[in-house]
C-alpha cells in the first residue's frame, strides 16, 4: 500500500503538516487579532462587479464608499491619544492617513493639457499608490496624463487582502487603461509597475496581444518586478482552510504586527502569497508560450530596474523567466550592484558578484544592461556601465556625481521607487518635529526596545541613486513616442 502512495508523497505534501504545526504554535501564542485583521469590507471592487462598475469613474465612486466603510467599521472602535500615536486606525494619530492631503492610499489622477501620452502606475502587494507617486508627478510635469491606481485589496485594511484575487486587480487595471486611452487619444500609454504591480503590467500586455480591443501599452517600466515567488506560497491553500476553524484565525496570516505605516500594510495574509504565486505563474507560463510564436514581436519594449540583492525576487528569475524569453526590441535591465567599497566577502551570506559578472560577460542575452556600480572596489563613487544586447563589451561608461551614503551596503526590493528626499521613507528626517518618519533610522541599543522589528529597521527604504531611475525613465518614454 505504501509503495503505491509513495509517488504522491512529495516534499510539498510532507511539508504541509509541518507548516500547519508551525502555524498552530503561532496561533496559540500570538497576539489577538485586531478588527483590521478580521473585517470583510463589502464595498471593495471585484472582477464580478464589471457589469456594474464599467468605467474608471464608477471605480472611483465605489472607492469612495469603500473608504467611508473603513471609517465606519474600524476607526470608531479604535481608541485615540498619545499611546496610540503609531496606530494607523486611531483617528488623528501620526500614522493616520486620513490626516494627510491627499491620501495616497486612494487612486489619484494627474491631468495634462494636450497630453503627449499617458502613464498608468501599478503599486506592489500590501502597498498603495504612494509608492509610485514621485515618478507619476515627474512624468506629469513632462506632459503625461497619469493615473495612480489603487489596486483592490489595498489602501484600506490588511484583511482586505484575505479576500482579494489577482483577477480583481487585473480587471481594475483594464478599467484604468481604458480611461487613460480616452484621455490621450492616439498618444502612447506606458505602464509602470512596482513589484507585484509589474506582474500585473505584464499580464495586461499579454492580454492586449490576445484581445485587440484592449489598449496596448507602448512600453513597460518594471521596478523590482515580482517574477516568480517562493515555493512556500504553495502552502497558502491548506493554511487558509485551517484559518476557518474557530479559534485558528491566525492561520490566515504569515505575520500580524502593529499597523504603523500609513501607506503600506505591515501584516501579511497567507492569501497575499497565493495571489503573487498564481499571478506570476500565469504570467511566466504565457510569456514562455508567447516566446515560441511570431506574436512575441508584438510584445512592448520593457525597461527593468532591479537591485542585485533582493529578498523578494532573484535576478535569475527576472532574466530567465522574462528578459531572456523576449525578442531583441530594445529591452533593458538597469542593475544596481552592492557597495563594493563597504563590504567584505567574509561577511556576506551571498555575494551577487558572480551573477553580475556572468550577465555582463554574456554575449547571448537579447537585452541591454546598464550596471550601476562602484567606480572601483575602494571607491564609494558611482558609475554606470552600458553594454548592448548580444554583446559582452561595455560600450559606454559614465561617472555620476553620486556616491554610496555612509553605512549603506546595498539597495533592497522596497527601496528602488523612493527618492532620498521622500518625506516618509527618505534619507533625511523632515523638519516638522512631530512628523512620522520611517526612513533611515540609525539606532543602536538593546534588542526588544523598539516597537519596530530589527528586520524592518535594517531594510533600506529609499534609493540613493533614484536620479538614475528618474532620468532613465524620462529618456525611455520620450524615445517610445516615435
Amino acid at each position: 500500500m505504501f509503495s503505491k502512495l509513495k509517488p504522491y508523497l512529495t516534499w510539498r505534501w510532507l511539508a504541509i503538516p509541518v507548516v500547519l504545526i508551525a502555524f498552530g504554535i503561532v496561533a496559540c501564542n500570538g497576539q489577538p487579532l485586531e478588527p483590521w485583521h478580521t473585517v470583510k469590507l463589502s464595498s471593495e471592487f471585484t472582477a464580478k462587479d464589471i457589469d456594474e462598475v464599467r468605467t474608471f469613474a464608477d471605480y472611483l465612486a465605489l472607492e469612495d464608499r469603500l473608504f467611508q466603510e473603513v471609517l465606519d467599521e474600524i476607526y470608531g472602535d479604535v481608541p485615540t491619544g498619545p499611546e496610540f500615536a503609531l496606530v494607523r486606525y486611531s483617528s488623528g494619530s501620526l500614522s493616520d492617513p486620513e490626516t494627510r492631503t491627499p491620501n495616497f492610499n486612494r487612486s489619484f489622477e494627474l491631468s495634462a493639457d494636450n497630453p503627449r501620452g499617458g502613464v498608468l502606475l501599478l503599486h506592489g502587494l500590501t502597498d498603495s499608490p504612494y509608492s509610485l507617486r514621485a515618478l507619476g508627478e515627474l512624468l506629469n510635469k513632462k506632459g503625461y496624463w497619469v493615473v495612480g491606481l489603487r489596486l483592490p485589496g489595498h489602501g484600506t485594511v490588511p484583511s482586505a487582502l484575505k479576500f482579494a484575487r489577482w483577477q480583481d486587480m487585473a480587471a481594475a487595471t483594464r478599467l484604468a487603461m481604458a480611461h487613460i486611452a480616452e484621455k490621450v487619444g492616439q498618444g502612447p500609454i506606458h505602464i509602470a509597475g512596482y513589484s507585484n504591480g509589474a506582474a500585473l503590467a505584464l499580464d495586461h500586455a499579454l492580454a492586449s496581444i490576445d484581445d485587440p480591443e484592449l489598449p496596448k501599452p507602448a512600453s513597460l517600466i518594471l521596478i523590482s518586478p515580482s517574477i516568480g515567488v517562493s515555493a512556500a506560497a504553495a502552502l497558502a491553500g491548506p493554511t487558509a482552510t485551517a484559518s476557518k476553524v474557530p479559534g485558528l484565525g491566525r492561520f490566515a496570516w504569515t505575520q500580524t504586527t502593529l499597523e504603523f505605516d500609513p501607506y503600506k500594510y505591515n501584516s501579511f495574509p497567507v492569501n497575499g502569497g497565493a495571489i503573487a504565486r498564481r499571478l506570476t505563474q500565469s504570467v511566466a507560463s504565457r510569456i514562455a508560450k508567447l516566446s515560441q510564436t511570431d506574436q512575441a514581436a508584438n510584445f512592448p519594449p520593457v525597461l527593468v530596474f532591479k537591485s542585485a540583492v533582493d529578498a523578494t525576487v532573484s535576478i535569475d528569475a527576472v532574466v530567465d523567466r522574462l528578459l531572456a524569453r523576449l525578442p531583441d526590441n530594445g529591452n533593458e535591465l538597469v542593475l544596481f550592484d552592492i557597495n563594493r567599497s563597504a563590504v567584505h566577502s567574509i561577511l556576506l551570506v551571498s555575494d551577487p558578484g558572480p551573477i553580475t559578472s556572468r550577465l555582463m560577460q554574456d554575449d547571448s542575452l537579447p537585452f541591454a544592461i546598464t550596471l550601476v556600480a562602484n567606480d572601483s572596489p575602494t571607491s564609494a563613487s558611482i558609475v554606470t556601465r552600458f553594454k548592448p544586447a548580444y554583446s559582452a563589451e561595455v560600450t559606454h561608461s559614465e561617472d555620476l556625481d553620486l556616491e554610496w551614503p555612509q553605512g549603506i551596503i546595498s539597495l533592497s526590493h522596497v527601496a528602488l521607487p523612493f527618492a532620498p528626499d521622500d518625506p516618509l521613507y527618505g534619507q533625511f528626517r523632515p523638519q516638522e518635529k512631530d512628523a512620522l518618519y520611517l526612513g533611515q533610522i540609525a539606532i543602536r541599543g538593546e534588542r526588544g526596545l523598539m516597537k519596530l522589528s530589527n528586520d524592518w529597521l535594517l531594510r533600506l527604504r529609499f534609493n540613493p541613486f533614484y536620479s538614475v531611475l528618474e532620468n532613465r525613465v524620462t529618456e525611455w518614454v520620450f524615445t517610445k513616442e516615435q
